[in-house]
C-alpha cells in the first residue's frame, strides 16, 4: 500500500468514527413545551427530538435550575414530563443529553407575570419571604414569614368556602399509561386534626408538616388570594407511604322529618355527617341539596336549621356529594420509629367516655400482649395480631355493642366494638390512635356501615388498621388471601370516611331536646336538636347509597 492510499484509509476511518459519532451523539431538540407560562409545582411537557430513550444522565434545566429526580414523570426520545422546580424568575428551558444541549425555549414563571389577582392591586395577596426549615417530616414546625397573612387563623377566613390556609403539595401514583395527561398539581391543607396550626399573625406562621405531604410547594391562602409558593423537602427514614388506585364515587343520603305535634315558633337542627377530607380521600364536593345548610361544613359535619314546623307536615332533606378515594400503602422501617411528647400525642392517648382506656381489663391485655417493648409501632402491631388471633369478630351488631370490657371478657366483638377496642389499648399502650368510621362499598356498589382505626407515628403519620376486615370478618367486600397483613398498615379504596375521631358538637340552644346516633357511619355526638313548640316528630335518617363509580 503507498503512502497516499494509506492517508485516504485512515482519513476514511476518520470520518466513518466521526459520523458513527455524530449519529449517535444527536443534539437534542426542544419544539414545544406546555404550559408555557406556568406556577413552580406545576408539570410541563416537553416535545421535542433526540432526548434519549431514558433519562439516565441526562436532566432539564429551568433558569439554571435543575428539577430532583423525583420530579421526572416520563422520559422518552420525544417526550418529557417534569415537575417544574422552584426559581426566581422567569427563563430558558434546556435538555441536557451526554455533553450536549438543546436549544433554549423560553418558559414564563405565572408569579412574575402581571395579572389581576384579588386584592394584588392593593398588595393585600399573601407573600412568602421565607420558611424554616426547608426540610422536615409529618409533624415538624415549619415557620413561615412573610405579610399579609392576617391577624389570626380565623381573619384569614379559613373555612373551605374561601379555601383559606396553609397548604402542601400532595401527589399520588397513577396507574396511567398515557403520556399526555397532564395531572395539575393538588395540594393538602395542614391538619386541625394533627393540632398542625400552631401560631399565626400577619407576618409568621407556625404549621405543622401534615400527613400525606411531598416534596414541592408550600402556599398561603387567605380571602384575598394565593402567596408566591415556596419548596419544602419532605424527609425522614421512617418509611415510605403511597396512595395509589383512585375511585371517584357520587354519595348521597337524606333525612325525613314527620312532624307529629307542634306549635310555632319551633326550630329543629340536623347535623348532616360529610365525607371526610383526608390524605386518602379528597376533593369532596357537595353536588346537590335541597335545602339551604345554616352552617356548612363545621367540624366535618352541615348544619341545617328547619324552622317553624307546622303539624302533620313532611321535610325532606337529601345531599349529595362527589368524593375521590385512593388506596393506601405504608412501608416502615421499626428501627427508624422514634416517639416524642407533642400535643397530638397527649391528645390522642386520652380517655373518653367513648374511648375507655383506663378500665382494668384493658391495661391487664396491654401489659400481657406488649411486654417491655418500647416500639410504638411494633406495640400496634402486637395489639392488632392479639385481636384478630383472639376476639371472634361478627360481621352483625352483638349484644351490648361498644363495651370492649365485655369484648376482652367473652373474646367477641363487631367492627365497632373491635375499631373501639384497638383504639382504647393502642392509647393505653402511649399509642395515639383514633376510631374511624364510614361505610364499606361492595362490588355491586351497596354500602355497609363499617368501622376501623389510624395510628400515628411521629416524623410518618397516620398509619390504618381494620381488625374486622383483617380478620376476614366481612363478606360483603372483596376477598384478600393476605388481609390479616394488609389490613395492618394498608387501606382500600372501598369505602367512605364520615369521621376520623370523636366529633365532639356543642348544642345550638341550652333548652335544646337532643338526639345522638350510636354505631352510624359518624362518630358524633349530636344528630338532632329540637326547640321551643317542637313537641313530637319523628326522623328517617337513609342509608348512604352510591349512585356512581369511576375508576380510573
Amino acid at each position: 500500500m503507498t503512502n497516499n492510499e494509506l492517508s485516504r484509509a485512515v482519513l476514511t476511518a476518520l470520518f466513518s468514527f466521526l459520523l458513527f459519532f455524530s449519529c449517535d451523539s444527536k443534539i437534542p431538540v426542544i419544539t414545544s413545551i406546555d404550559p408555557k407560562i406556568g406556577r413552580m409545582g406545576d408539570v410541563i411537557t416537553i416535545i421535542g427530538k433526540n432526548f434519549g430513550a431514558s433519562q439516565e444522565e441526562s436532566h432539564v434545566t429551568v433558569a439554571g435550575i435543575s428539577p430532583t429526580n423525583s420530579s421526572y414523570y416520563l422520559w422518552e426520545d420525544n417526550l418529557i414530563m417534569v415537575r417544574i422546580p422552584e426559581f426566581g424568575e422567569s427563563g430558558l428551558l434546556y435538555v441536557h443529553t451526554k455533553g450536549r444541549k438543546s436549544n433554549g425555549v423560553l418558559f414564563s414563571n405565572s408569579a412574575s407575570v402581571p395579572r389581576p389577582v384579588d386584592g394584588e392591586e392593593l398588595g393585600l395577596n399573601p407573600k412568602i419571604l421565607s420558611i424554616s426549615p426547608r426540610t422536615g417530616a409529618p409533624g415538624t414546625i415549619v415557620t413561615i414569614t412573610g405579610s399579609n397573612f392576617g391577624v389570626s387563623q380565623e381573619g384569614s377566613l379559613k373555612s373551605t368556602l374561601n379555601n383559606g390556609g396553609v397548604f402542601f403539595l400532595w401527589d399520588y401514583k397513577s396507574s396511567s399509561v398515557n403520556p399526555y395527561i397532564i395531572r395539575e398539581p393538588e395540594y393538602i391543607e395542614v391538619s386541625e386534626t394533627e393540632f398542625g396550626y400552631v401560631s399565626w399573625n400577619t407576618r409568621e406562621i407556625q404549621v405543622r408538616v401534615p400527613d400525606g405531604a411531598v416534596s414541592g410547594n408550600i402556599e398561603v391562602r387567605t380571602s384575598h388570594g394565593r402567596s408566591r409558593p415556596v419548596s419544602f423537602e419532605i424527609g425522614g427514614k421512617t418509611g415510605v407511604k403511597n396512595f395509589t388506585d383512585k375511585r371517584s364515587y357520587t354519595v348521597s343520603y337524606s333525612v325525613d322529618i314527620m312532624v307529629l305535634e307542634a306549635t310555632r315558633p319551633n326550630t329543629l337542627y340536623l347535623w348532616m355527617p360529610m365525607p371526610v377530607n383526608s390524605p386518602s380521600q379528597r376533593n369532596v364536593t357537595l353536588v346537590s341539596h335541597n335545602t339551604e345548610p345554616f352552617l356548612e361544613n363545621y367540624k366535618g359535619v352541615t348544619l341545617y336549621k328547619l324552622e317553624n314546623l307546622g303539624t302533620g307536615t313532611r321535610q325532606l332533606v337529601n345531599l349529595s356529594f362527589n368524593v375521590d378515594v385512593y388506596s393506601v400503602e405504608t412501608e416502615i422501617n421499626p428501627l427508624s420509629v422514634k416517639q416524642e411528647k407533642t400535643p397530638l400525642s397527649a391528645a390522642y392517648t386520652q380517655k373518653s367516655a367513648l374511648i375507655q382506656t383506663a378500665i382494668p381489663q384493658v391495661r391487664t391485655t396491654v401489659n400481657t400482649v406488649t411486654g417491655k417493648e418500647q416500639n410504638p409501632y411494633i406495640k400496634a402491631r402486637l395489639l392488632y395480631k392479639w385481636i384478630i388471633e383472639n376476639i371472634q369478630i361478627s360481621e352483625t351488631p352483638i349484644y351490648n355493642s361498644g363495651n370492649i370490657a365485655t369484648a376482652i371478657e367473652e373474646k367477641r366483638a363487631d367492627p365497632y366494638t373491635a375499631s373501639l377496642l384497638y383504639t382504647a389499648m393502642a392509647r393505653a399502650a402511649s399509642i395515639p390512635c383514633i376510631p374511624a368510621a364510614g361505610v364499606l362499598i361492595n362490588r355491586y356498589g351497596q354500602t355497609t356501615r363499617h368501622y376501623w382505626a389510624e395510628f400515628w407515628i411521629d416524623d410518618f403519620g397516620w398509619i390504618p388498621v381494620d381488625p374486622a376486615m383483617g380478620s376476614g370478618a366481612i363478606s360483603t367486600s372483596v376477598k384478600r388471601e393476605d388481609a390479616a397483613n394488609f389490613y395492618f398498615g394498608n387501606m382500600d379504596n372501598q369505602r367512605i370516611i364520615f369521621s376520623r375521631g370523636e366529633i365532639v358538637l356543642s348544642q345550638m340552644e341550652s333548652r335544646g331536646r337532643t338526639v345522638s346516633h350510636t354505631q352510624s357511619y359518624s362518630l358524633q355526638n349530636l344528630w338532632e336538636e329540637a326547640s321551643d313548640g317542637l313537641d313530637s316528630y319523628t326522623s328517617l335518617w337513609g342509608d348512604v347509597t352510591i349512585s356512581g363509580i369511576y375508576v380510573q
